[in-house]
């Protein structure tokens, strides 16, 4: 089980890495620290819009009880263009 002190951490560390929030019944991706407010029992996560990932669309509120791993999100490594590599 998870404590609201562990997601904190977790969304304070820099660099940020994008993670995923892993309940019981659903997955989150976080890609942006600030659309996530923790509070004692309970999280809310933003939806990022399409225009600006770093504001949100919706809230979604996920009980602190649920959270079953939070795993980093592995983005593709560049090449020095800037393209995925293969």
């Amino acid at each position: 089980m998870f404590a609201p002190e562990d997601i904190l951490d977790r969304l304070k560390r820099r660099p940020f890495v994008p993670l995923r929030i892993i309940t019981t019944t659903e997955k989150h991706e976080i890609h942006h620290p600030e659309l996530v407010l923790v509070g004692r029992r309970f999280i809310e996560i933003g939806k990022a819009s399409r225009e600006n990932p770093e504001t949100f669309d919706s809230i979604t509120q996920v009980a602190i009880l649920h959270i079953t791993a939070l795993e980093n999100i592995t983005m593709p490594r560049r090449k020095g263009n800037g393209h995925p590599r293969r």
